[in-house]
């Protein structure tokens, strides 16, 4: 039965990739999509819940008559069948609506329906650009990501369910009270009114408070998660101390949000204390005073004031669950701020997949800065044909690894265009793109995975042996079989820690190496790809590098101008221009820039 209830709401719907509505409700009713049949179900069971409790207060004041005016002898022959109906919707009904209600709010919309909403925004966060990312903390992103799902659960349930429950009751309080005598449900009416002016003074309040603690919260996250990442950092400079100090102020703000809302709790208590208390003692003196004029009977006396206790207790309940709902509205406006955010690089409507036959690379006229940066990239021409290897020479910041960047589509050019075989890679798909397209960089973050998942990621329905013989072509058979984790897993199975920390850089080039070697794309950039290697094992794995360069297109950025030195064509760069092209000895002659450079070196690397 749970079983069959926890399947009804799907937790990972086909994704999305609009941009999210950033208004308030249309986001709610955004993420909300297939969930609605169950938000109503639990609200209509919510109601059937309150007007059954309601009735039975009713039912408990007609005992109480009864009991008063009638005699033993023949109370059960006239009030039978009432008393057995009442142990039928006591014994039977009210059980069963809570049941269904539990199982539907439970197992179905509880887990499920923020599931829905992480699994959405999640794969509409992987979409966003390279850019996005360098502006914000991970762990800031990731918690916006929980908090808000769960803030608009919050929010539509309350809203749906125990906001739809509260209304019922109180409108079946006041009915049942007023049947007795119209009078009575005046101190109601009149608590009623108080009840909503503390609401509209502290709730909007409260909400305030909660949005900038929600914010504090993600900040003070995101500090906590950056040392964490860094860790290695820190320890380098002897930062301990100046990390806490940098999370304790984020602790701190967050803390004064705290203090901030826990006064308004406070203050709000206070009121509303005081205020169920003239609501008790205003019901009990008039419903006195009209059974002494004998206007109400002893039961409708007892109906009266056993509301009121019920009310008391739910009023508190209902003022935290309306602070609550405004806390999470707060919550979900800040994650609004993270989430909605548009996408700046997208797939064209009727984008193609990139088909690559030769692996030709044009660069026409190319322009690009970073946001509002000076250029650089400059009127940039440049015509790699299939199979051919260049180098890209430069001193840093000339441009080289801007030019991988907008190859790789993670940025979009500000003029001219891209060409691969002809086609412009900005009407193709993103997918496609970097599918075609295998890079070794110089800092290679690894996932906290495998080390045979990491090898198989370019390649997922790579078989085992496949994946061995990648790791034996990039030289890493040895290490990779004296690897062991704390989990007791070894091998191909051992896990390399958060950004592949476990390994040394070497292990992690060697590792990022085997996975494009695996990947075996038609188009191949090398970043610095064996910088992190000592000299024996690049010299072990040139050959492999030089092999698996055989009919593709290669990009090689390197420093240590001795590892690009053999390429088919060198292109030099400065201030985001090419400047010199030729094979390694033209450009010896030339005198130029690469000339200087070379001399320059001091151990194969390139002076700044």
């Amino acid at each position: 039965m749970f079983r069959w209830f926890e399947n009804r709401l799907n937790p990972f719907p086909p994704p999305t990739y609009n941009q999210p509505p950033k208004g308030l409700v249309a986001f709610c009713l955004y993420f909300s999509r297939g969930a609605w049949p169950y938000i109503f179900m639990a609200g209509l069971l919510m109601m059937a819940i309150a007007i059954t409790e309601v009735w039975l207060f009713s039912f408990i004041g007609s005992i109480v008559d009864w009991l008063s005016e009638q005699s033993r002898e023949t109370f059960m022959a006239e009030q039978g069948l009432w008393l057995i109906g009442m142990a039928a919707v006591v014994l039977l009904g009210l059980p069963t609506l809570v049941i269904l209600h539990s199982l539907i709010t439970y197992q179905s919309l509880l887990g499920n329906y923020p599931m829905r909403i992480r699994w959405l925004v999640h794969n509409y966060l992987l979409q966003q650009s390279m850019a996005f990312y360098q502006d914000e903390f991970a762990g800031r992103i990731a918690t916006k990501v929980m908090q808000t799902a769960l803030a608009v659960r919050e929010s539509v349930i309350k809203l749906f369910d125990v906001l739809n429950y509260v209304a019922v009751y109180f409108i079946g309080t006041v009915v049942i009270v007023a049947s007795a005598d119209w009078r009575l449900a005046l101190p109601l009416l009149a608590w009623l009114g108080c009840y909503i002016i503390l609401l509209r003074y502290f709730v909007p309040r409260l909400g305030k408070v909660a949005a900038a603690q929600a914010d504090a919260r993600s900040v003070m996250t995101g500090r906590i998660v950056d040392s964490y990442t860094n860790i290695q950092t820190v320890k380098l400079f002897s930062h301990a101390q100046r990390e806490s100090a940098f999370a304790r102020e984020g602790m701190e703000q967050f803390l004064a949000t705290v203090h901030t809302q826990m006064r308004l709790v406070t203050k709000l208590y206070t009121c509303l204390y005081l205020l169920n208390s003239l609501l008790l003692f205003g019901i009990a003196a008039l419903a006195i005073w009209l059974w002494l004029g004998e206007l109400i009977s002893v039961g409708a006396i007892a109906v009266a004031l056993s509301l009121v206790l019920r009310l008391w207790g739910m009023s508190q309940w209902i003022m935290w669950e309306v602070s609550a709902l405004f806390e999470n509205i707060g919550t979900v406006q800040d994650g609004i701020k993270s989430i909605a955010v548009p996408q700046v690089i997208q797939d064209k409507p009727d984008a193609k997949p990139l088909v690559v036959r030769q692996g030709g690379v044009t660069f026409n006229n190319v322009n690009f800065h970073y946001s509002n940066d000076k250029p650089i990239l400059r009127d940039l021409d440049l015509h790699i044909a299939p199979g051919e290897k260049i180098g890209l020479v430069g001193r840093s910041g000339a441009g080289k690894s801007t030019l991988v960047n907008v190859l790789l589509r993670f940025y979009e050019l500000n003029q001219g265009s891209i060409l691969i075989d002809g086609q412009n890679i900005a009407e193709v798909t993103q997918d496609s793109l970097r599918a075609n397209i295998g890079m070794v960089t110089q800092d290679t973050s690894l996932l906290h995975r495998s080390v045979r998942g990491n090898i198989a990621y370019g390649r997922p329905d790579a078989t085992e042996a496949m994946i061995q013989q990648a790791a034996a072509r990039a030289e890493a058979t040895d290490f990779i079989a004296e690897l062991e984790d704390n989990h007791g897993r070894r091998g191909l199975d051992a896990h390399v820690g958060e950004r592949g920390v476990k390994l040394s850089g070497g292990q992690r080039q060697r590792i990022a190496i085997a996975r494009v070697m695996l990947k075996d794309a038609p188009i191949l950039i090398l970043d610095e790809a064996t910088s992190a290697l000592d000299s024996e094992v690049e010299a072990a794995i040139q050959e492999n590098l030089y092999r698996l360069m055989e009919g593709k297109t290669v990009i090689a950025i390197a420093h240590r101008l001795s590892t690009i030195a053999a390429m088919d064509r060198l292109v030099v760069m400065d201030e985001g221009r090419i400047v010199e092209q030729g094979s390694h000895a033209e450009l010896l002659e030339q005198g130029g820039l690469y000339a200087q450079l070379w001399a320059r070196q001091s151990g194969g690397f390139i002076a700044e």
